[in-house]
């Protein structure tokens, strides 16, 4: 496993955990990082978030997901020993939804 895959999983895990630790209303409960990719000069960090729920509560939690983007680059500062630590660009996954969608579909499917 490549250098890089370990440090996009170990920004993904403690993302995931600050994430889940923010004091912001706006970030539902059912806020999940689907990926991370942390780019080779690890200056930047581009994180895919799955929200559950309209699309209202989908805009206000990458409002607070960017106004706590500082926040969230220091404490992954305290938490991950490298040489730089990233800047996050937040953006929505709708792959874990479009999933549970399909999966809902296929249900109905087989009930009737």
């Amino acid at each position: 496993m490549a250098r890089i895959d370990k440090i996009n999983g170990e920004v993904k895990r403690e993302l995931a955990n600050i994430i889940r630790e923010l004091k912001d209303s706006r970030i539902p409960l059912m806020t999940s990082v689907v990926t991370v990719s942390v780019t080779n000069d690890l200056r930047y960090a581009k994180a895919y978030i799955s929200v559950m729920g309209d699309e209202e509560t989908k805009k206000k939690a990458m409002q607070g997901l960017k106004s706590a983007a500082g926040f969230i680059r220091r404490e992954m500062g305290k938490r991950i020993d490298l040489r730089y630590t990233p800047e996050f660009v937040f953006e929505l996954d709708d792959s874990i939804e479009h999933g549970a969608n399909i999966e809902r579909l296929l249900n109905n499917l087989n009930n009737n």
